[in-house]
C-alpha cells in the first residue's frame, strides 16, 4: 500500500505545521491556558481563515470529507499541544450535525463551524456512565414545540467557552436502555444552564454541565440517536489517535535531542547502550501507533460495521498504551527535568495521559474489541 501523501495533502500538512510552529510556542501556550477563554481566539480564527476547521466536514459544506486529511491537521495540533477544542467542535460536533441534523440545521451551523465562527462542545458523558453512551440519566421532556432538559453532564471539553453544546438526553425508557436516547442542541447562555468550569490535567478547558429545565432543539429524530452517537464517537477516536500521535512524535524527538546533548562522564548519555535500547523501544511503539492511527483514519468515515468498530477499538487501545509507554520512558530518560512544569515534555506526558481517559480508556476498548471478536 502506498502511504505517500498527495501534493494537496502535503500542502495541507505543511500549512498546519507552519501555523503551529509560528503561532504556538510553548510560552504562549501557557498564557493561553491561563486566559479566561482557555485557548487562543486569534489562533482559532486563523484555523478558520486557512480552511483548516473545514477539513473533516462534508464536501458539500466546503470540507474535505475527513479521513487522512483530518489526521494530518490533528497530528500537527497534537505536536504543538494546541488547546483549541478542534476535535470536539469540528470533528465530533460537526459530524453529529452532518449526520443527524435537518437541512436547516446543517445550513445554519456547518458553515459556522467550518469558518470557526462557532465553537461547539459535545456533552455525552455523565458521572456514572463510565464511557457507556447508552447510560443516560439526563431527561428530555416535550415543552410545546420544543424540549426541556434536566440532568448533569461531566467533563465537557471546550464546554466552558462553547457557542452551543450538543447534549444527549433520554426521551423514554430507563437508564442504560439503548432506545429512547436523543440529541439536543442547547444554548449554554440561557436560563436553566449552569457551567462549572475547570482546567483538565493537560491544560485544556472543560466544564460540568447542569441542566434544570433548559430548552433544547432536537437534532435528528428524538429517541433514535444512539447509533449516530456511536458512529461519530468512532470518528472522534480516530481524530484523537492522530492528535496523540503528534504528541508522541514530539516526545520522542525531545528525548532523542536530550540524549544527544546531556553529558555524563564527559560523553553524551546517548552513547550508553542501555539508553539507546530504551530509545529504540520508544520508536518501536511510535511506529506501531503510527500504523494504527493511519488505519483508524482510513476507516473512520466508512459505513458503520463490526469491522470498522473493531479497527477503531484496536487503534484506541494500541495508541493509548503506546502513548503511556512513551510518556513514561521519556520522563525516565530525561530524569528530574522531565517533570519540570517549565519544560514542555511534562505537558506532553500530561496530554498523553489525559487522552487515555477520554472517549474510553484502554481497558474499555479492549473489552469492546473482545466482544466484537466474539460476535464475529
Amino acid at each position: 500500500m502506498d502511504f505517500k501523501l498527495s501534493e494537496e495533502q502535503q500542502m495541507l500538512q505543511d500549512t498546519a505545521a507552519r501555523l503551529v510552529r509560528d503561532e504556538y510556542p510553548f510560552d504562549k501556550r501557557e498564557a493561553f491556558s491561563e486566559s479566561a477563554l482557555g485557548y487562543s481566539a486569534d489562533f482559532w480564527r486563523q484555523l478558520g481563515e486557512l480552511g483548516l476547521t473545514s477539513v473533516s466536514l462534508p464536501e458539500a459544506y466546503g470540507g474535505f470529507g475527513g479521513g487522512v486529511d483530518s489526521m494530518l491537521v490533528l497530528t500537527e495540533l497534537g505536536r504543538g499541544l494546541c488547546l483549541e477544542p478542534y476535535l470536539q467542535s469540528v470533528v465530533h460536533a460537526g459530524g453529529l450535525i452532518a449526520q443527524l441534523g435537518s437541512d436547516a440545521q446543517k445550513d445554519h451551523w456547518l458553515p459556522r463551524i467550518a469558518s470557526a465562527e462557532a465553537q461547539f462542545a459535545v456533552a455525552l458523558e455523565e458521572p456514572q456512565s463510565h464511557y457507556q453512551l447508552h447510560d443516560v440519566q439526563t431527561r428530555a421532556e416535550t415543552a410545546g414545540a420544543g424540549w426541556k432538559l434536566s440532568g448533569r453532564k461531566a467533563v465537557v471539553i471546550g464546554g466552558q467557552s462553547a457557542t452551543a453544546i450538543l447534549v444527549s438526553a433520554r426521551t423514554a425508557g430507563n437508564a442504560r436502555d439503548e432506545q429512547g436516547i436523543g440529541l439536543f442542541l442547547v444554548d449554554p447562555d440561557q436560563p436553566g444552564v449552569q457551567r462549572r468550569a475547570y482546567p483538565t490535567i493537560d491544560g485544556q478547558g472543560a466544564c460540568d454541565l447542569f441542566l434544570d429545565g433548559a430548552l433544547g432543539e432536537a437534532v435528528g429524530v428524538p429517541g433514535e440517536a444512539l447509533a449516530a452517537l456511536q458512529y461519530q464517537q468512532g470518528r472522534a477516536i480516530a481524530g484523537q489517535c492522530a492528535e496523540a500521535l503528534g504528541s508522541m512524535q514530539e516526545a520522542c524527538d525531545l528525548t532523542l535531542d536530550y540524549l544527544k546533548t546531556r553529558k555524563q562522564f564527559g560523553v553524551p548519555i546517548g552513547k550508553f547502550q542501555v539508553l539507546q535500547h530504551r530509545m529504540v523501544d520508544m520508536r518501536s511503539e511510535l511506529e506501531q501507533a503510527t500504523s494504527m492511527a493511519i488505519l483508524a483514519a482510513c476507516v473512520a468515515d466508512q459505513p458503520d460495521s463490526a469491522e470498522r468498530s473493531r479497527t477503531l477499538a484496536a487503534a484506541k487501545f494500541i495508541v493509548t498504551r503506546a502513548g503511556r509507554f512513551i510518556a513514561e520512558q521519556a520522563i525516565q530518560l530525561h530524569g528530574g527535568i522531565g517533570m519540570t512544569w517549565e519544560y514542555v515534555l511534562a505537558h506532553h506526558a500530561k496530554r498523553l495521559v489525559s487522552f487515555s481517559h477520554q472517549l474510553g480508556d484502554d481497558d474499555h476498548h479492549l473489552k469492546a474489541y473482545a466482544k466484537l471478536m466474539e460476535v464475529a
